[in-house]
Protein backbone atom coordinates (compact mmCIF):
# COMPACT_ATOMS: atom_id res chain seq x y z
CA UNK A 1 0.00 0.00 0.00
CA UNK A 2 1.11 3.34 -1.18
CA UNK A 3 1.93 5.67 1.98
CA UNK A 4 1.50 9.55 1.42
CA UNK A 5 4.63 11.46 1.88
CA UNK A 6 5.10 13.77 3.91
CA UNK A 7 4.82 17.36 4.19
CA UNK A 8 8.12 19.20 5.07
CA UNK A 9 6.26 22.31 5.64
CA UNK A 10 4.74 20.77 8.73
CA UNK A 11 5.62 21.70 12.32
CA UNK A 12 7.96 19.98 13.64
CA UNK A 13 7.06 18.46 17.06
CA UNK A 14 10.02 16.79 20.00
CA UNK A 15 8.98 15.31 23.10
CA UNK A 16 11.46 15.01 26.05
CA UNK A 17 10.53 12.73 29.08
CA UNK A 18 12.81 13.52 31.77
CA UNK A 19 13.53 11.28 34.96
CA UNK A 20 16.01 8.87 35.80
CA UNK A 21 12.83 6.78 37.58
CA UNK A 22 12.13 5.95 33.77
CA UNK A 23 15.16 5.05 32.62
CA UNK A 24 15.35 2.41 35.89
CA UNK A 25 11.41 0.66 34.94
CA UNK A 26 10.01 2.39 38.07
CA UNK A 27 7.78 4.52 36.36
CA UNK A 28 5.70 3.76 33.60
CA UNK A 29 6.02 6.56 31.05
CA UNK A 30 2.46 7.59 30.22
CA UNK A 31 3.53 11.03 28.73
CA UNK A 32 4.57 9.94 25.79
CA UNK A 33 1.31 8.28 25.10
CA UNK A 34 -0.79 11.06 26.02
CA UNK A 35 0.61 13.75 24.95
CA UNK A 36 1.42 12.39 21.38
CA UNK A 37 -2.05 11.13 21.06
CA UNK A 38 -3.41 14.63 22.39
CA UNK A 39 -1.00 16.41 20.32
CA UNK A 40 -2.20 14.19 17.14
CA UNK A 41 -5.80 14.66 17.85
CA UNK A 42 -4.90 18.46 17.81
CA UNK A 43 -3.23 18.05 14.08
CA UNK A 44 0.51 18.21 15.79
CA UNK A 45 2.12 14.92 15.16
CA UNK A 46 5.29 14.12 16.86
CA UNK A 47 8.21 13.54 15.07
CA UNK A 48 10.41 12.18 17.59
CA UNK A 49 10.19 11.77 21.35
CA UNK A 50 13.19 10.38 23.92
CA UNK A 51 12.99 9.83 27.74
CA UNK A 52 16.28 11.01 29.54
CA UNK A 53 17.92 10.98 33.31
CA UNK A 54 17.93 13.56 35.93
CA UNK A 55 21.69 14.65 34.67
CA UNK A 56 22.68 18.11 33.53
CA UNK A 57 24.09 16.64 30.56
CA UNK A 58 21.71 14.30 29.28
CA UNK A 59 19.20 16.91 29.79
CA UNK A 60 21.00 19.82 27.89
CA UNK A 61 22.15 17.92 24.82
CA UNK A 62 18.54 16.24 24.54
CA UNK A 63 17.36 19.99 24.61
CA UNK A 64 19.82 21.32 21.98
CA UNK A 65 19.50 18.68 19.65
CA UNK A 66 16.12 18.73 19.73
CA UNK A 67 16.43 22.88 19.59
CA UNK A 68 18.42 22.24 16.62
CA UNK A 69 15.71 20.48 14.37
CA UNK A 70 12.09 21.30 16.19
CA UNK A 71 9.75 24.31 15.88
CA UNK A 72 7.98 23.23 19.38
CA UNK A 73 9.89 20.99 21.75
CA UNK A 74 7.80 19.89 25.10
CA UNK A 75 9.74 18.79 28.26
CA UNK A 76 8.07 17.08 31.06
CA UNK A 77 9.30 16.68 34.49
CA UNK A 78 12.22 18.17 36.65
CA UNK A 79 10.52 21.06 37.76
CA UNK A 80 10.08 20.29 41.59
CA UNK A 81 11.58 20.95 44.67
CA UNK A 82 14.19 18.30 45.16
CA UNK A 83 17.46 18.22 44.19
CA UNK A 84 17.05 15.66 40.83
CA UNK A 85 14.69 18.57 39.90
CA UNK A 86 16.92 20.50 37.58
CA UNK A 87 15.46 20.94 34.09
CA UNK A 88 14.43 24.81 34.85
CA UNK A 89 17.78 25.10 35.75
CA UNK A 90 19.72 23.67 32.72
CA UNK A 91 17.39 24.91 30.08
CA UNK A 92 17.70 28.64 31.48
CA UNK A 93 22.09 27.67 31.21
CA UNK A 94 21.31 26.35 27.38
CA UNK A 95 19.48 29.59 26.51
CA UNK A 96 21.75 31.84 28.92
CA UNK A 97 18.52 33.41 30.12
CA UNK A 98 18.74 34.64 34.08
CA UNK A 99 16.63 33.13 36.41
CA UNK A 100 14.43 35.43 38.17
CA UNK A 101 12.10 34.98 40.91
CA UNK A 102 8.30 35.63 40.21
CA UNK A 103 6.34 37.25 42.71
CA UNK A 104 2.86 36.07 42.08
CA UNK A 105 4.37 32.23 41.30
CA UNK A 106 5.93 32.44 45.23
CA UNK A 107 2.27 33.53 46.51
CA UNK A 108 0.29 30.65 44.80
CA UNK A 109 3.22 28.18 46.07
CA UNK A 110 2.45 29.89 49.87
CA UNK A 111 -1.35 29.71 49.45
CA UNK A 112 -0.95 26.01 48.15
CA UNK A 113 1.16 24.85 51.58
CA UNK A 114 -1.64 27.32 53.48
CA UNK A 115 -5.12 26.03 52.12
CA UNK A 116 -3.95 22.47 53.63
CA UNK A 117 -2.23 23.88 56.89
CA UNK A 118 1.22 23.33 55.86
CA UNK A 119 4.15 25.07 56.40
CA UNK A 120 6.01 25.84 52.51
CA UNK A 121 9.40 24.41 52.81
CA UNK A 122 11.91 26.41 51.59
CA UNK A 123 13.05 24.57 49.16
CA UNK A 124 9.92 25.07 47.39
CA UNK A 125 10.98 28.60 46.79
CA UNK A 126 13.10 27.32 43.43
CA UNK A 127 9.79 26.50 41.76
CA UNK A 128 9.31 30.45 41.76
CA UNK A 129 12.36 31.11 39.13
CA UNK A 130 11.64 31.73 35.79
CA UNK A 131 13.32 31.95 32.77
CA UNK A 132 13.55 35.51 31.71
CA UNK A 133 11.40 36.13 28.64
CA UNK A 134 9.48 33.21 29.65
CA UNK A 135 5.75 33.28 29.98
CA UNK A 136 3.97 31.45 33.16
CA UNK A 137 1.79 28.71 32.58
CA UNK A 138 -0.31 28.92 36.41
CA UNK A 139 -0.95 25.76 38.11
CA UNK A 140 -3.76 25.36 39.91
CA UNK A 141 -3.11 21.83 40.63
CA UNK A 142 0.42 21.93 42.46
CA UNK A 143 3.22 24.15 43.02
CA UNK A 144 5.57 23.79 39.77
CA UNK A 145 4.03 25.98 36.85
CA UNK A 146 5.02 25.21 33.75
CA UNK A 147 7.10 27.84 31.11
CA UNK A 148 6.66 28.71 27.50
CA UNK A 149 10.11 30.02 25.99
CA UNK A 150 9.64 31.43 22.54
CA UNK A 151 13.20 31.30 21.36
CA UNK A 152 13.45 33.71 18.63
CA UNK A 153 16.11 33.74 17.18
CA UNK A 154 16.82 30.16 17.59
CA UNK A 155 20.59 30.02 17.81
CA UNK A 156 20.81 26.34 17.41
CA UNK A 157 18.75 26.41 13.76
CA UNK A 158 20.18 27.41 10.96
CA UNK A 159 18.63 31.01 9.90
CA UNK A 160 17.87 31.37 13.19
CA UNK A 161 14.11 29.76 12.98
CA UNK A 162 12.19 30.75 15.71
CA UNK A 163 11.36 27.29 18.07
CA UNK A 164 9.04 27.46 21.35
CA UNK A 165 9.66 25.53 24.36
CA UNK A 166 7.34 24.26 26.44
CA UNK A 167 8.11 22.97 30.12
CA UNK A 168 5.74 20.69 32.05
CA UNK A 169 5.44 18.99 35.80
CA UNK A 170 6.20 15.54 35.70
CA UNK A 171 2.80 14.29 38.16
CA UNK A 172 -0.12 13.52 35.50
CA UNK A 173 -2.54 14.97 37.62
CA UNK A 174 -0.13 18.62 37.72
CA UNK A 175 0.74 18.33 33.26
CA UNK A 176 -2.45 17.06 31.63
CA UNK A 177 -4.69 20.21 33.09
CA UNK A 178 -2.19 22.54 32.33
CA UNK A 179 -1.60 20.92 28.51
CA UNK A 180 -5.75 21.16 27.99
CA UNK A 181 -6.60 24.53 29.76
CA UNK A 182 -3.24 26.59 29.15
CA UNK A 183 -0.77 24.98 26.28
CA UNK A 184 -2.81 23.99 23.70
CA UNK A 185 -4.87 27.50 23.82
CA UNK A 186 -1.12 28.86 22.83
CA UNK A 187 -0.14 26.58 20.42
CA UNK A 188 -3.85 27.62 18.51
CA UNK A 189 -2.50 30.98 19.04
CA UNK A 190 1.24 31.26 17.88
CA UNK A 191 1.69 27.68 15.93
CA UNK A 192 -2.13 26.78 14.08
CA UNK A 193 -2.00 23.85 12.79
CA UNK A 194 -1.28 23.89 8.89
CA UNK A 195 -4.54 22.95 7.39
CA UNK A 196 -7.56 21.15 8.77
CA UNK A 197 -6.52 17.56 10.25
CA UNK A 198 -9.48 14.55 10.96
CA UNK A 199 -8.84 11.71 12.98
CA UNK A 200 -11.10 8.86 13.79
CA UNK A 201 -10.33 5.43 15.70
CA UNK A 202 -12.40 2.53 15.32
CA UNK A 203 -12.19 -0.22 17.95
CA UNK A 204 -13.10 -3.81 17.56
CA UNK A 205 -12.61 -7.11 18.40
CA UNK A 206 -12.99 -10.65 17.58
CA UNK A 207 -10.64 -10.41 14.60
CA UNK A 208 -7.11 -10.40 14.14
CA UNK A 209 -4.62 -7.37 13.26
CA UNK A 210 -3.56 -9.59 9.73
CA UNK A 211 -6.79 -10.72 8.91
CA UNK A 212 -8.43 -7.41 9.54
CA UNK A 213 -5.78 -5.63 7.49
CA UNK A 214 -6.48 -8.44 4.74
CA UNK A 215 -10.33 -7.72 5.07
CA UNK A 216 -10.16 -3.75 4.62
CA UNK A 217 -6.85 -2.90 2.97
CA UNK A 218 -7.38 -3.08 -1.17
CA UNK A 219 -10.71 -1.54 -0.50
CA UNK A 220 -9.20 1.55 0.68
CA UNK A 221 -5.85 2.16 -1.80
CA UNK A 222 -8.02 4.59 -3.59
CA UNK A 223 -8.44 6.79 -0.70
CA UNK A 224 -4.83 6.27 0.73
CA UNK A 225 -3.99 7.73 -2.62
CA UNK A 226 -6.15 10.64 -1.90
CA UNK A 227 -4.35 11.37 1.26
CA UNK A 228 -5.55 8.92 3.73
CA UNK A 229 -3.52 7.81 6.42
CA UNK A 230 -4.57 4.38 7.85
CA UNK A 231 -2.77 2.36 10.72
CA UNK A 232 -3.43 -0.64 13.51
CA UNK A 233 -2.93 -0.83 17.18
CA UNK A 234 -3.15 -3.91 18.31
CA UNK A 235 -4.40 -4.51 22.14
CA UNK A 236 -5.33 -7.54 24.20
CA UNK A 237 -8.17 -9.17 22.39
CA UNK A 238 -8.94 -6.01 19.89
CA UNK A 239 -7.31 -4.20 17.25
CA UNK A 240 -8.00 -0.08 16.36
CA UNK A 241 -8.27 1.37 12.85
CA UNK A 242 -7.11 4.80 12.78
CA UNK A 243 -7.90 6.95 9.72
CA UNK A 244 -6.94 10.41 9.34
CA UNK A 245 -6.32 12.89 6.74
CA UNK A 246 -4.89 16.31 6.67
CA UNK A 247 -6.47 19.14 4.22
CA UNK A 248 -9.82 20.21 2.85
CA UNK A 249 -10.82 17.20 1.73
CA UNK A 250 -10.02 15.31 5.33
CA UNK A 251 -13.20 15.18 6.82
CA UNK A 252 -14.72 13.43 3.32
CA UNK A 253 -11.84 11.18 2.82
CA UNK A 254 -11.89 9.94 6.30
CA UNK A 255 -15.79 9.68 6.81
CA UNK A 256 -15.85 7.42 3.31
CA UNK A 257 -13.17 5.08 4.54
CA UNK A 258 -15.28 4.84 7.68
CA UNK A 259 -18.43 3.92 5.78
CA UNK A 260 -16.23 0.94 4.09
CA UNK A 261 -14.67 0.21 7.02
CA UNK A 262 -17.59 0.38 9.04
CA UNK A 263 -19.48 -1.80 6.32
CA UNK A 264 -16.60 -4.54 5.99
CA UNK A 265 -16.52 -4.94 9.77
CA UNK A 266 -19.78 -5.11 11.18
CA UNK A 267 -19.77 -7.78 13.44
CA UNK A 268 -16.53 -6.55 15.37
CA UNK A 269 -16.88 -2.86 15.78
CA UNK A 270 -17.60 -2.26 19.20
CA UNK A 271 -16.66 1.29 19.91
CA UNK A 272 -14.73 4.60 18.64
CA UNK A 273 -12.02 6.63 20.01
CA UNK A 274 -11.09 5.99 23.71
CA UNK A 275 -14.71 3.40 24.18
CA UNK A 276 -14.22 0.58 25.88
CA UNK A 277 -15.84 -3.20 25.68
CA UNK A 278 -17.55 -2.84 29.18
CA UNK A 279 -18.52 0.97 28.83
CA UNK A 280 -20.33 -0.41 25.09
CA UNK A 281 -21.87 -3.63 27.19
CA UNK A 282 -23.01 -1.73 30.12
CA UNK A 283 -24.81 0.51 28.29
CA UNK A 284 -26.34 -2.09 25.93
CA UNK A 285 -27.91 -3.41 29.28
CA UNK A 286 -29.05 -0.14 30.41
CA UNK A 287 -31.16 0.23 27.21
CA UNK A 288 -32.65 -3.03 27.41
CA UNK A 289 -32.63 -2.85 31.21
CA UNK A 290 -30.75 -6.10 31.22
CA UNK A 291 -29.73 -7.45 34.96
CA UNK A 292 -26.05 -9.07 34.17
CA UNK A 293 -24.64 -11.42 37.01
CA UNK A 294 -21.11 -13.02 36.97
CA UNK A 295 -19.53 -16.30 37.69
CA UNK A 296 -15.82 -16.01 37.64
CA UNK A 297 -13.20 -18.74 38.39
CA UNK A 298 -9.42 -18.32 36.62
CA UNK A 299 -10.21 -14.49 36.26
CA UNK A 300 -10.41 -13.91 40.27
CA UNK A 301 -13.00 -10.90 39.47
CA UNK A 302 -11.30 -9.07 36.92
CA UNK A 303 -14.31 -9.36 34.93
CA UNK A 304 -16.54 -7.73 37.66
CA UNK A 305 -13.93 -5.21 37.98
CA UNK A 306 -13.98 -4.13 34.19
CA UNK A 307 -17.86 -3.89 34.88
CA UNK A 308 -18.09 -1.49 37.81
CA UNK A 309 -15.49 0.51 36.53
CA UNK A 310 -18.24 2.20 34.20
CA UNK A 311 -19.97 4.67 35.69
CA UNK A 312 -23.97 3.52 36.18
CA UNK A 313 -23.03 -0.14 36.21
CA UNK A 314 -25.00 -0.26 39.46
CA UNK A 315 -27.94 -0.24 37.53
CA UNK A 316 -27.46 -3.74 35.62
CA UNK A 317 -25.22 -5.40 37.72
CA UNK A 318 -27.16 -6.79 40.89
CA UNK A 319 -24.28 -9.54 41.85
CA UNK A 320 -21.09 -11.24 40.72
CA UNK A 321 -19.17 -14.37 42.34
CA UNK A 322 -15.80 -15.55 42.70
CA UNK A 323 -15.46 -18.94 42.92
CA UNK A 324 -11.80 -20.48 42.42
CA UNK A 325 -12.44 -23.55 44.20
CA UNK A 326 -14.32 -26.92 43.60
CA UNK A 327 -15.73 -26.69 46.58
CA UNK A 328 -16.96 -22.61 46.23
CA UNK A 329 -18.41 -23.64 42.86
CA UNK A 330 -20.70 -26.48 44.42
CA UNK A 331 -21.52 -24.19 47.73
CA UNK A 332 -22.14 -21.03 45.67
CA UNK A 333 -23.04 -22.02 42.82
CA UNK A 334 -24.60 -25.19 42.72
CA UNK A 335 -22.05 -26.93 40.49
CA UNK A 336 -22.74 -30.55 40.94
CA UNK A 337 -20.01 -32.44 42.47
CA UNK A 338 -20.64 -35.43 39.55
CA UNK A 339 -19.97 -33.02 37.09
CA UNK A 340 -16.73 -31.32 38.42
CA UNK A 341 -15.50 -35.32 39.01
CA UNK A 342 -16.90 -36.41 35.34
CA UNK A 343 -15.91 -32.95 33.35
CA UNK A 344 -12.70 -31.43 35.91
CA UNK A 345 -13.26 -27.76 37.12
CA UNK A 346 -12.41 -26.09 34.06
CA UNK A 347 -14.74 -27.96 31.15
CA UNK A 348 -17.64 -26.70 28.97
CA UNK A 349 -19.84 -28.65 31.09
CA UNK A 350 -19.24 -26.75 34.33
CA UNK A 351 -19.37 -23.27 32.67
CA UNK A 352 -22.66 -24.19 31.67
CA UNK A 353 -23.91 -24.87 34.85
CA UNK A 354 -22.00 -21.94 36.74
CA UNK A 355 -23.71 -19.56 33.90
CA UNK A 356 -27.44 -21.17 34.39
CA UNK A 357 -27.31 -21.44 38.14
CA UNK A 358 -25.87 -17.91 38.63
CA UNK A 359 -28.58 -16.12 36.56
CA UNK A 360 -31.17 -18.30 38.44
CA UNK A 361 -29.52 -17.37 42.01
CA UNK A 362 -29.18 -13.92 41.29
CA UNK A 363 -32.92 -13.79 39.09
CA UNK A 364 -30.57 -12.02 36.26
CA UNK A 365 -31.73 -11.53 33.04
CA UNK A 366 -28.49 -13.07 31.73
CA UNK A 367 -24.66 -14.15 33.49
CA UNK A 368 -21.10 -14.93 32.16
CA UNK A 369 -19.26 -17.81 33.37
CA UNK A 370 -15.45 -17.92 33.42
CA UNK A 371 -13.42 -21.41 34.44
CA UNK A 372 -9.99 -22.39 33.04
CA UNK A 373 -6.04 -22.65 33.87
CA UNK A 374 -4.42 -19.86 33.94
CA UNK A 375 -0.90 -21.49 34.79
CA UNK A 376 2.26 -21.48 34.99
CA UNK A 377 1.15 -24.83 35.91
CA UNK A 378 -1.83 -27.49 36.05
CA UNK A 379 -2.41 -27.83 32.05
CA UNK A 380 -2.72 -31.59 30.45
CA UNK A 381 -2.49 -32.80 27.03
CA UNK A 382 -5.86 -32.00 26.67
CA UNK A 383 -6.38 -28.97 28.17
CA UNK A 384 -3.10 -27.17 27.98
CA UNK A 385 -2.22 -23.80 30.05
CA UNK A 386 -4.13 -20.88 28.88
CA UNK A 387 -7.57 -23.00 27.70
CA UNK A 388 -10.73 -21.53 29.01
CA UNK A 389 -14.33 -21.52 28.48
CA UNK A 390 -17.24 -19.03 28.57
CA UNK A 391 -20.64 -19.10 29.03
CA UNK A 392 -22.97 -17.55 29.01
CA UNK A 393 -26.90 -17.82 30.09
CA UNK A 394 -29.84 -16.38 28.87
CA UNK A 395 -33.64 -16.52 28.39
CA UNK A 396 -32.75 -18.45 25.23
CA UNK A 397 -30.53 -21.08 26.98
CA UNK A 398 -27.06 -21.71 27.50
CA UNK A 399 -23.64 -20.97 25.61
CA UNK A 400 -20.34 -22.19 25.84
CA UNK A 401 -17.39 -20.88 23.66
CA UNK A 402 -13.94 -22.55 24.42
CA UNK A 403 -10.92 -20.06 23.77
CA UNK A 404 -7.13 -21.08 24.19
CA UNK A 405 -5.06 -18.03 25.78
CA UNK A 406 -1.79 -19.16 26.38
CA UNK A 407 -0.16 -15.63 27.85
CA UNK A 408 1.32 -15.08 31.25
CA UNK A 409 -1.56 -14.87 33.87
CA UNK A 410 -2.57 -10.72 33.77
CA UNK A 411 -2.60 -11.14 30.03
CA UNK A 412 -4.46 -14.15 29.81
CA UNK A 413 -7.49 -12.53 32.42
CA UNK A 414 -7.25 -9.21 29.97
CA UNK A 415 -7.88 -11.78 27.08
CA UNK A 416 -10.44 -13.86 28.32
CA UNK A 417 -12.82 -11.07 30.61
CA UNK A 418 -12.42 -9.65 26.37
CA UNK A 419 -14.35 -12.37 24.92
CA UNK A 420 -16.53 -12.89 27.74
CA UNK A 421 -17.59 -9.35 27.42
CA UNK A 422 -17.65 -9.50 23.16
CA UNK A 423 -19.61 -12.89 23.84
CA UNK A 424 -22.59 -11.01 25.56
CA UNK A 425 -22.27 -7.88 22.94
CA UNK A 426 -22.86 -10.29 20.43
CA UNK A 427 -25.66 -11.61 22.01
CA UNK A 428 -26.85 -8.24 23.08
CA UNK A 429 -27.08 -7.58 18.86
CA UNK A 430 -28.78 -10.48 17.94
CA UNK A 431 -31.63 -10.46 20.32
CA UNK A 432 -31.98 -6.43 19.60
Amino acid sequence: MRVPPQDSSRLTVELINTGSELMLGRVLNTHQQWLCRRLADLGYAVTRQVAVPDTGHDIQQAVRESLARADLIITTGGLGPTSDDVTRELIAQLLNKPLREDAAILAQIREFFSARNRPMPERNRVQALVPEGAQVIANPHGTAPGLAIEIRPNPFRSAGAASWLILLPGPPRELRPLFNDAVVPLLHRVRPPEGEFVCRTLRATGVGESRLQETICRHLESLVGEGLDLGYCARIGQVDVRLAARGPAAARVVERAETIVRRLLAPHIFGTEDEQLEAVVVRMLTERKFGLALAESCTGGSLADRITNVPGASAVFPAGVVTYSNAAKQSLLGVRAETLARDGAVSEAVAREMAHNARERVHADCALSVTGIAGPGGGTPAKPVGTVFVGLASAGGVVVERHFNPYDRETFKQATTQQALELLRSHLIQTG
